[in-house]
């Protein structure tokens, strides 16, 4: 069998709840136990945006009860502003508005009915909490009342702001030129910190834990290596990832676009590739590596997978890389024969090294976000978002 965009949107649209998107389980019903979480109903409506402009049946309807929610329901803090993580916490993380930011982004391009207002509200959000414009990066968790924040500053809510603020520069592009282009200079001085510099400095080795005073802390989490969102080490997918953000973000750029962006996107790639690739003797890549390239955590996540060989598209889009286009080609069949559950239509989110189902990490199969995108991006030219790739080329 081969992994189709059909079947995971049939799946991904089980999981619609009151408030929002739900997680999904194993067998593709939303777990009832779980609270109603952010960073899901987020992804979930940026996943049916996409959609939207694929012209897939019911997408819109979807897209616009993910929007509707995100706005108005018991995510939205009416009191204090911004999104709660989820209805059992009301802490304010800069990963969570990220995604909000995509989803309203998304939602933009795809004409979705309060779209833009969603956009808006989250873009002013995320500069007015969380993007620190001294150093260029953004904060990573407040309370609810925004009275106090984190001391520890992280990569990936940098990342995904990234992809969130290339996305919205592109939604805006056409009617606010001058907030994209604001937009864009900040990834790209996110982008120089975290991978023209500390990741360049590390032969490559991307650093994702920090002080406040963005100071790396390279064994953060060693007795919680298994983290879902802050793990010890390296983390191979996010190389991954942002090789290809690195890629959006000169596309995004033009002509302006620093030639360093082109060549630190081949430096990440291959040393994810060459380093975490059956780094334990067993095919795909483990989640985590030490500083010494060995793993930590072997466990095979379907999002690294995922981001491999969406890596890979890219890079062949961008640079006529052959091996890039080998390599996407060999590493989707590897998730076809070892991920995609046929049950679902959605990819198992963990196995261990050996194949079988896992669950260390992750439980079930919680949403669309990496592998939608995984099946998006390639034979479509690279802009600075996936949204603005799809509407030019649906």
């Amino acid at each position: 069998m081969r992994t189709e965009l059909a079947p995971l949107l049939s799946f991904a649209a089980r999981s619609r709840v009151p408030g929002g998107f739900g997680y999904l389980g194993a067998d593709g019903a939303v777990l009832p136990e779980r609270p109603v979480e952010t960073w899901i109903s987020a992804r979930m409506t940026h996943v049916f945006g996409l959609a939207t402009l694929l012209g897939h049946p019911g997408a819109a309807e979807l897209a616009g009860h993910g929007v509707a929610a995100l706005r108005s329901g018991a995510l939205h803090d009416a009191e204090h502003g911004g999104w709660r993580s989820g209805t059992d916490d009301d802490g304010k993380a800069g990963y969570v508005h990220a995604f909000v930011v995509l989803a309203g982004a998304t939602a933009t391009t795809a004409g979705i009915d309060g779209g833009r207002a969603l956009l808006e509200e989250a873009l002013a959000v995320w500069g007015q909490r969380f993007w620190d414009d001294a150093e260029g990066l953004a904060a990573e968790h407040f309370d609810r009342a925004w009275t106090t924040g984190e001391a520890y500053r992280g990569a990936n809510a940098n990342m995904h702001g990234v992809e969130a603020v290339l996305a919205a520069a592109d939604a805006l592009a056409p009617t606010d030129p001058g907030t994209a282009v604001r937009l864009r200079a900040n990834a790209l001085r996110a982008t120089g910190r975290i991978v023209h510099g500390w990741a360049r400095e590390r032969d490559w080795r991307l650093p994702e834990h920090f002080t406040h005073r963005w100071e790396p802390l390279p064994g953060f989490n060693r007795e919680h290596p298994a983290d879902p969102f802050r793990p010890y080490g390296v983390t191979v997918g996010h190389q991954f990832e942002w090789s290809r953000l690195c890629l959006h973000l000169a596309a995004a750029l033009g002509d302006g676009a620093p030639g360093w962006l082109t060549a630190d996107a081949d430096g990440l790639f291959r040393a994810a590739a060459e380093r975490g690739w059956a780094a334990d003797g067993h095919d795909g890549f483990p989640y985590t590596l030490d500083w010494s390239d060995r793993p930590v955590v072997a466990a095979r996540m379907h999002w690294v997978l995922c981001e491999a060989v969406a890596a890979a598209a890219v890079r062949s889009a961008v640079t006529g890389d052959p091996q890039a286009a080998m390599l996407q080609q060999h590493w989707a069949e590897l998730g076809d024969r070892l991920f995609l559950d046929p049950a679902t239509g959605s990819w198992h989110h963990e196995l261990t090294p050996t194949g079988a189902v896992g669950s260390g990490t992750w439980v079930g199969q919680p949403d669309a976000y990496h592998l939608a995108q995984m099946l998006l991006i390639p034979g479509r030219p690279v802009r600075g978002s996936l949204a603005a790739a799809v509407r030019a080329s649906p």
